[in-house]
Parts: structure tokens; C-alpha cells; sequence
């Protein structure tokens, strides 16, 4: 039996606490979930966004890279797509207790956690083709310069202990979530990883203010991929973390987006 899905993972912003010496306010994590058989649908969507933006066939897409006309027309080709995307975002100076995140890949790891909890989540409320996929997914995350792969395995199988005796609330569905099933690629060897860059981006794009401002035009534009239950987003396809944040997000007219497009 092989994999039902793919899960591609990604992130913008970064995990410094640094704040005035220009570490980022907000720390955002992303996933593309895919079934496995349609992930060729996944490098065609790419070859499109090439096409349009006259781009070199084997040009790596980064979305940071592109002017504002051509990040549009791509995240236009995502929300078209058969996909579904989740994001966690993480306002670092709201956290109670900053010096246990500064701890090694603290912060990344705990912001991986949730993400996998609302990934498996629809992975688990989706399955097909029993007799010849497991229902799991194949998790494929951007390469990080530095990163351990064995210590990212040994932290879900230790919490897959955990939840297994109850220790802890973790929501994770490990049916769907199998640590030996983790992959790490550089972004041009996997589409999808390209598709996950844009989605991160866009959602940070959304929440880091730049000049005061912030642009929430690609996430309302990607409100039809973004996993929900029952018409609900949030806790869903869109986390803030910590809950603090959300107080911010209802109260300030810049996000109004997230309110009108996302009903918070």
C-alpha cells in the first residue's frame, strides 16, 4: 500500500526574538495537501504559472521574487486548484513565555505540531481507494539549511507516545501522520514545495506589517482552498497562535480581510 496524500510544508518569516534588531513579529507555517494521485496536477500548475509570467521552463519559483501583478496571477492559479492549504501563524511578541521558544527548533517544532494536527484532520475526513492507498500521507517539507530531520521524527514519535497515554492534548491523526513517511527536498525538486512557499508568503504577506501596512489580497484570494469544517476557518485551515493574537486581529481595521473573507 502507498500513501493516499502528500502534505508539502513551508515557512516566511523566522524564529528570532530579536525584535529591534529585525527579526520578524510573526512566524508563519504552511501546508499544501494533495492526494497522491493527482500530484502531477500539482507541476502542471507550476509549468502554468511559468507560462504566464514568461518564465524559463525549469525557473524556481519564489514568491518574494515577484512583482506584485505576477504573485496575483499565481496565487489566482492556486485557489482554482484541487487542494486544500493550512497555515499557522504565531505572533512571537505575544507569547507568555519567550525564553522556552528561543530553546532549539522550540518554536519551529511546536508550530509543525499544529500544522499536522489540522493536515491529518482532512487527510483523515477524505480517504479513498482503500484497497490500494493507506490513508497516510507522505510528508515532504522544504529543506532547512541546519535542520535535523531525525530530531523532527523523534519529536512526533515522542508525541505519538504521549497521546497515546493521554499526557498531553495532541490532536494529531496518526493514521494520516507516520514519522519514516517525513521527506526533506530543496524547493526545485518538488513543485509542490513552490506551491507551499507561495501560500506561506501570502499569509505572512498578511499579518507583518511593512511601512504600517499590511496586504491581504492573496489570502482572500486563496479562501477557496483553505481547509475548513462546516463553513468554520479558524482552528482549522487558518491557527493564530497564541490565542492573545486574535483580540489584535478582531480590533484592527487592517485586518479586516481575515474578518469579512474569513468570518472572525
Amino acid at each position: 500500500m502507498t500513501a493516499s496524500f502528500v502534505i508539502y510544508i513551508d515557512e516566511s518569516g523566522d524564529e528570532g526574538f530579536r525584535f529591534k534588531d529585525g527579526s520578524s513579529e510573526w512566524f508563519v507555517l504552511s501546508a499544501v495537501i494533495t492526494r497522491k494521485t493527482e500530484d502531477l496536477e500539482v507541476v502542471k500548475l507550476v509549468d502554468r504559472v511559468r507560462a504566464t509570467l514568461r518564465k524559463d521552463p525549469q525557473y524556481e519559483l519564489h514568491f518574494r521574487d515577484l512583482r506584485h501583478e505576477q504573485r496575483l496571477a499565481y496565487i489566482n492559479e492556486i485557489s482554482q486548484a484541487h487542494l486544500r492549504v493550512v497555515s499557522i501563524l504565531m505572533h512571537k511578541p505575544s507569547i507568555y513565555e519567550q525564553e522556552v521558544f528561543q530553546q532549539r527548533y522550540r518554536l519551529y517544532f511546536y508550530a509543525v505540531r499544529y500544522l499536522l494536527e489540522r493536515a491529518s484532520w482532512y487527510c483523515r475526513d477524505h480517504p479513498y481507494d482503500q484497497d490500494v492507498h493507506d490513508g497516510s500521507a507522505e510528508i515532504i517539507f522544504s529543506n532547512r539549511a541546519g535542520m535535523s530531520y531525525d530530531e523532527l521524527r523523534q519529536y512526533l514519535n515522542l508525541l505519538k507516545t504521549q497521546s497515546a497515554i493521554g499526557a498531553k492534548d495532541i490532536r494529531i491523526e496518526w493514521s494520516v501522520v507516520k514519522a519514516e513517511q517525513i521527506k526533506a527536498y530543496p524547493a526545485r525538486a518538488r513543485m509542490g514545495l513552490q506551491i507551499a512557499d507561495a501560500v506561506a508568503s501570502s499569509f505572512y504577506f498578511s499579518v507583518q506589517p511593512r511601512y504600517g501596512f499590511v496586504e491581504g489580497r492573496y489570502v482572500s484570494m486563496l479562501k477557496p482552498v483553505v481547509y475548513s469544517r462546516k463553513g468554520q476557518y479558524r482552528g482549522y485551515g487558518l491557527k493564530f497562535w497564541p490565542r492573545e493574537i486574535e483580540g489584535t486581529i478582531l480590533r484592527e481595521s487592517r485586518y479586516d480581510f481575515f474578518r469579512n473573507d474569513y468570518g472572525l
